[in-house]
């Protein structure tokens, strides 16, 4: 506390002593030359008494003005727009201070017929006086910042042997950020050949001695062509995939490098210059999706001071979930995993890392197919909202396993919506995948197994709140298809896809679970229900005939109802919109080209045929569902009628019995049965007209 006030009392480095004597004598030398140049051969008789008296009150009274106005915070090659407004502010003070002391302390003064009359400054020497000085300490930092990044010969000297020309997509603040940089560190051995941007205006614009020679899109073969760079740096954090992966694919051709600078957030955490941390393009940057961004803040406000129990918590999924509840300050976060490593991990990293306080954490060692354990914990510490990550995934070792596939990602489920539904938990949402969608592997039918579970769980206790949340692939997680073909071009090669014509929908985990978060606020009300949406709940808009959003009406108790919507007692589907699927083949060959690597030469991809029961295309919805948009972008609701409560009840039934006697073919054949049984019910009726 002590070094915060003497900073605030005397905000004056001893570094910064050369540059205010010389920013006093500036402004000395200004005061001389207003006086000089005011009059033609130099002021005198009484004027040039003034000059003589007043310059040292001037010097020396300059020095604390400029002192407490803060103009030495940095150094002067690192100077800037608010130092300079900062210079100015002490100018005026200066020039003001120096009028109003003369006319007080009247150092010259001389008789006239009606007395003494003191000499004051003339006009044209307080005008002079504020340029010299704006002209003599802004320029003196401008020139001081001009040597340090070594521009005033750059229009003379010619390119470095060795160094690299470098074309800059992007002309806006994070180009003029590579820009400077560039020219900051000749060592970087980088010569910056023009600039590309999509804004019109800025076409033919030079943006400090560099010029903007056109766009990304018509013109960028023909400046590819025309300025021939060494490499090609994309310094727009913003842009969409569609023109990282057009500038991508221009520069492959030709052999260019490709660098693209990070992200705000990467550059938060990143150490070090601009230069140092630009990357190299990454697959999600050139996938050609526009990623999903929420204000978590919002659309996770209802978590704030609550309890929230994550299942799964050091898994990918689960792993970030946790982060980002983390950031909106529940009441406490109860981490609940099997594995005592991922666990451990995930707490470190929130304490240690993320500075969440340890008071808000709870690490509680558990495997969800255990009842009693599950009991214990929700009693121990009562949590309101329960997110349900924990879940097999890998789809050849589910597979190969069916009765833990089964076990884990069914029953365990099941377990854990009774016990919240037993103990009150206002809502759970459970985190399935478009596998569960007409499903043709184990994996697929365990998740939409564990879709049904809720069903029926919902039924039983109307009090909790059950929502599942579909999605597809997500980039990076641990088994995912990129770290495999990334694992694969390191050794190599070759890089291994199953079918040619194989696509799926992909995400990244932040927008994934920032998605997951949303879709835990969404509730739909059925027409006539007693049940009102929850603090902090968004209610989904029935669909007309037509296709546009219904608007609420008043019940004949005032209630507002939304159509024909999934009831309090029912489950609810959420999908994430994925955007357009992406076919595995040209991720692998992306990829492979990212790695500066050739996929015809240097890296072959093989095609190996599909595994059992792997479908060319995934789905995300199922034939006896109905999209429907909310009120959230990217997530709309599965419309669909729920499966009666004996049904599911009986199918758990026989499944547990399976499990219990690791009849694996057994099992897996009944799965598919099960699967293959949901027959589409009649269809929910669409709402027609609406009551005013």
């Amino acid at each position: 506390m002590r070094r915060r006030i003497r900073s605030a009392a005397l905000p004056l480095h001893r570094r910064s002593l050369p540059q205010l004597v010389v920013d006093g004598a500036l402004v000395a030398l200004a005061y001389y030359l207003a006086f000089q140049l005011r009059f033609e051969n130099g002021p005198k008789g009484f004027y040039a008494l003034l000059r003589e008296r007043t310059i040292w009150w001037v010097l020396a009274g300059s020095l604390p003005v400029l002192v407490f106005s803060r103009v030495y915070q940095r150094r002067w090659r690192y100077s800037g727009q608010r130092d300079y407004e900062a210079v100015t502010r002490a100018i005026f003070a200066i020039v003001l201070l120096t009028v109003v002391a003369i006319v007080v302390v009247r150092p010259v003064a001389h008789l006239t017929r009606h007395g003494t009359s003191t000499i004051v400054l003339p006009n044209g020497v307080i005008v002079l006086f504020i340029l010299f000085s704006l002209v003599f300490l802004v320029g003196v930092r401008a020139l001081a910042r001009s040597v340090y990044e070594r521009r005033p010969l750059a229009a003379f000297r010619g390119g470095r042997k060795g160094e690299r020309s470098v074309l800059i997509a992007g002309a806006g603040d994070g180009g003029q950020l590579v820009l400077r940089e560039i020219a900051r560190n000749r060592e970087l051995g980088l010569a910056p050949v023009g600039f590309l941007d999509d804004d019109p205006h800025k076409r033919g614009l030079r943006v400090d001695g560099v010029r903007v020679r056109g766009n990304t899109e018509d013109d960028l073969p023909r400046i590819l062509e025309e300025a021939k760079p060494d490499e090609v740096i994309i310094a727009i954090p913003s842009a969409p995939g569609s023109t990282r992966a057009r500038i991508v694919r221009e520069c492959r051709q030709r052999g260019i490098q490709v660098r693209t600078l990070p992200t705000v957030f990467e550059l938060l955490q990143g150490h070090g210059t601009i230069a140092r941390q630009m990357r190299e393009v990454r697959v999600e940057d050139v996938l050609g999706r526009e990623p999903v961004h929420m204000e978590l803040d919002r659309v996770g406000a209802y978590l704030a001071g609550e309890t929230v129990l994550v299942t799964g918590a050091g898994g990918s999924i689960g792993a970030e979930l946790c982060r980002q509840i983390a950031r909106v300050e529940p009441h406490r976060i109860v981490l609940v995993d099997h594995a005592e490593d991922n666990l451990f991990s995930i707490q470190r990293e929130l304490e240690d890392e993320r500075h969440v306080p340890p008071s808000m954490l709870a690490a509680v060692l558990a495997d969800c197919k255990e009842e009693e354990r599950m009991r214990e914990v929700l009693s121990e510490h009562h949590p309101t909202v329960v997110f349900h990550a924990a879940a097999y995934k890998h789809v050849g070792l589910m597979e190969a396993n069916p009765v833990e596939a089964v076990r884990n990602n069914a029953l365990a489920t099941r377990v854990v919506a009774h016990v919240a539904g037993e103990l009150g938990v206002e809502r759970l949402v459970l985190v399935s995948t478009d596998k569960a969608v007409a499903p043709a592997t184990v994996m697929g039918a365990s998740k939409a197994l564990a879709e049904f579970a809720l069903d029926a769980a919902s039924a039983r206790f109307p009090g909790t709140r059950y929502k599942a949340v579909r999605f597809g692939n997500v980039l990076g997680s641990s088994g995912s298809v990129v770290p495999i073909f990334r694992r694969q071009i390191e050794r190599g090669g070759p890089v291994t896809v199953t079918d040619e014509r194989m696509t799926r929908y992909f995400m990244t985990i932040p927008e994934a679970v920032q998605l997951i978060i949303r879709s835990g606020s969404l509730v739909c009300s059925e027409v006539g229900s007693s049940a009102l949406p929850a603090a902090g709940e968004e209610v989904a808009p029935a669909v007309r005939v037509d296709g546009s959003s219904a608007a609420p009406t008043a019940g004949e108790d005032g209630e507002r109802s939304y159509g024909q919507a999934p009831a309090r007692g029912r489950a609810e589907v959420f999908v994430l919109d994925m955007g357009e699927p992406v076919r595995i083949v040209e991720l692998a060959r992306a990829m492979i080209e990212l790695s500066g690597l050739d996929p015809d030469r240097d890296v072959a991809i093989e095609i190996i045929g599909r595994r059992p029961g792997e479908k060319l295309h995934e789905e995300l919805f199922n034939g006896y569902e109905r999209p429907r948009p909310t009120p959230a972008e990217k997530i709309l609701l599965a419309e669909r009628a729920p499966l009666a409560v004996d049904t599911v009840e009986s199918m758990f039934e026989e499944i547990t019995l399976l499990v219990l006697e690791g009849d694996a073919a057994g099992l897996a054949a009944k799965v598919s049965e099960l699967s293959a049984a949901r027959f589409a019910p009649a269809p929910v009726p669409l709402v027609h007209s609406y009551s005013s």
